[in-house]
């Protein structure tokens, strides 16, 4: 399906949940196999579920805990341990929204790939929403714990925003958007026309239930 939209033009659309890391792993591979060829590195791996899912590639995962290859505090590094354009493809899901140095790790991930970026960013409006609405419950990665947290979301922002984001870093990277997908969980079809009926344009809806925005760069040759 394609939303029409100002700014959810040409944005494809999934019907799916996410129960876990791997799932989403799967997901990846199941959609994205295309991109995913020669050397692959995947940043913020956690456990690497990709590493098995991807047994014909040179897979490299990065992270500060799990089981990557090569472990990073990605807030505390100057550069990736990495060569320019090192990599074919260069994934990065759900991590970007827990560091405090987003851009600039955005920046590495930009420099260290020879075809191909995949990035996700969540739609955090959406994990919001219900608790907001109900007067009661908590934000997942906002709350308030009583000792500190080792996994917290350092931004929030909606669907439009992040797609503004993902759309603006091709004048600022040699980057051009090759495609543009969003997640939502499966419903019934009238429960989902209900809703598109109910908040009229296709931007409120995708901000509301949409879950997470996933993006594929290709590179672009620089000079």
């Amino acid at each position: 399906m394609v939303v029409k939209g100002k700014v959810a033009a040409a944005v494809q659309v999934d019907y799916v949940a996410f129960k876990g890391r791997a799932e989403r792993s799967r997901y990846i591979v199941d959609r994205f196999a295309r991109f995913l060829k020669g050397k692959v590195l995947d940043v913020g791996c956690d456990e690497a579920v990709l590493r098995s899912l991807l047994p014909d590639v040179q897979y490299t995962g990065v992270d500060i805990g799990g089981d990557p290859d090569v472990r990073l505090d990605l807030e505390e590094i100057a550069a990736f341990p990495f060569a320019d354009g090192q990599f074919d493809c260069v994934v990065c899901a759900d991590v970007l929204e827990h560091l405090d140095n987003l851009h600039h790790v955005f920046g590495e991930l930009v420099r260290v790939a020879g075809a191909h970026v995949l990035l996700s960013l969540p739609n955090n409006w959406a994990n919001a929403r219900r608790p907001v609405e109900k007067g009661k419950g908590r934000i997942g990665h906002y709350g308030l714990p009583a000792r500190p947290p080792q996994d917290r979301h350092k931004w929030f922002f909606g669907l439009s925003e992040a797609i503004e984001f993902v759309k603006a870093q091709q004048a600022q990277h040699p980057i051009s958007v090759a495609e543009l997908r969003v997640t939502e969980k499966p419903r019934p079809w009238v429960v989902r026309m209900a809703r598109r009926l109910r908040y009229g344009s296709q931007e409120r809806y995708l901000n509301r239930y949409a879950h997470t925005l996933w993006v594929v760069y290709e590179k672009r040759p620089e000079g």
